[in-house]
């Protein structure tokens, strides 16, 4: 009861806006394609009679996304793309001869709600209920600065400051400092590499000042006393949240560790669905719940996992290292919850590739802010030039 209440309103508010349009255009196919550099995702393409396709982005490789989407083409060709909430739950609920993919579905959704947006000429923020805003915070990366060196450290810190972003949030990973391998479980943190992960972060923080937020971003890798060890050592330079240091499923570890510290805890980007999140959301175990579109859900079930934090006044964060399809998929969604925190953001690397997906309608982002891009659905206009020339190997275009 609880996960349906709050989502009544805005379901209902979709399907008055998807009447006039019901059963009037029809699903022909589904595609998907991988291109590089954007964390092992894929894009979803979902064409209609009418000759309007959606994209979307899966949490999956492209051949992956292919398969599962051949299991479940019997779901969707032909059948009503304006009928979202059936499609999830005939998707998520897939138990035979596999159980449900969720990544791919949450590519599926993504493409589904672009593709009703445009249906409807209305954009997908507006069929979600909101918008609350008209632009989402947005936090960025320190990559490939040296964090033990202090010299290093200023310079960065003089480099962001002069980007057009303007971004005044940014999360520092921890394992090279640590000397672990990332995202694969390390042993217990000893002394050295408690000290100089305090160092590290100290010294970021002393080039950053006060006026740039600093988080601290594990991969799911620490064991409970490392986790603690680490929340210890880096307190002192009040960072902004402290990302997965615990192993990802839900533990009383999760628990233990927010009893240590003061620093706000935040997880979530490979949890699915509102099942995965509900245990930490019930044991008020983190702080901040950090969904990404392309594998909790999609839109349709990230937005339940939001309606369901709402009721503990939990805040709603967004991974985001995907191609421009996903960032503009959290624009939308950012601004249609009363309870968004921020989201994640590839915008603003030095080569711009994230933008050079854009032919038209560029992400615009300023202070720090992306503004909620206009035009029906999700405001896309990829180009598809660009993503012809990057197709990772093997792949073909819309194969």
């Amino acid at each position: 009861m609880a996960l349906a209440m709050p989502a009544g309103a805005w379901l209902a508010h979709y399907r008055a806006l998807a009447a006039p349009m019901a059963g009037k255009v029809k699903i022909t196919e589904i595609k998907a394609m991988q291109i590089r550099n954007i964390a092992g995702n894929c894009l979803i393409r979902i064409d209609t009679d009418a000759g309007l396709s959606g994209f979307g982005e899966a949490g999956a490789s492209g051949p992956m996304a292919r398969a599962r989407i051949q299991a479940m083409r019997g779901l969707l060709i032909g059948k009503d793309p304006l009928a979202i909430e059936v499609h999830f739950h005939n998707m998520i609920t897939l138990m035979h001869p596999y159980m449900a993919h969720i990544p791919t579905v949450s590519g599926i959704d993504i493409a589904l709600w672009d593709l009703a947006g445009k249906i409807l000429n209305r954009p997908v923020c507006e069929l979600l209920g909101g918008p609350f805003r008209d632009s989402i915070p947005m936090y960025s990366h320190g990559l490939g600065v040296n964090m033990l060196d202090p010299g290093a450290c200023r310079e960065w810190a003089a480099r962001v400051r002069e980007q057009p972003e303007g971004f005044t949030a940014f999360k520092f990973g921890i394992d090279q400092v640590a000397g672990v391998p990332v995202a694969r479980y390390a042993e217990t943190l000893d002394s050295s590499q408690l000290r100089r992960i305090a160092q590290a972060y100290r010294n970021v923080r002393e080039a950053a000042g006060d006026d740039l937020d600093i988080a601290v971003h594990c991969h799911n890798e620490f064991d409970l006393p490392s986790a603690i060890a680490v929340a210890k050592a880096v307190e002192p330079i009040n960072p902004l949240f402290l990302e997965d240091p615990l192993p990802v499923p839900f533990s009383e570890a999760w628990l233990a560790l927010r009893r240590a510290t003061r620093i706000p805890i935040l997880t979530g980007e490979k949890l699915e669905l509102a099942a995965g999140f509900r245990p930490f959301l019930d044991h008020a175990a983190v702080d901040i719940i950090h969904p990404d579109l392309a594998f909790a859900g999609g839109i349709t079930g990230t937005r339940k996992i939001a309606d369901y934090a709402a009721l503990s006044r939990t805040p709603v964060a967004l991974h985001n290292v995907g191609s421009l399809v996903l960032c503009y998929a959290n624009a939308h969604f950012g601004a249609s919850i009363h309870n968004f925190y921020r989201s994640e953001s590839a915008l603003g690397r030095p080569n711009r590739y994230v933008e050079s997906m854009a032919r038209s309608n560029p992400p615009l982002i300023r202070k720090g802010r992306l503004q909620v891009p206009g035009g029906p659905g999700l405001g896309l206009d990829l180009d598809m030039d660009f993503l012809r020339k990057n197709l990772m190997p093997g792949e073909e275009f819309w194969g």
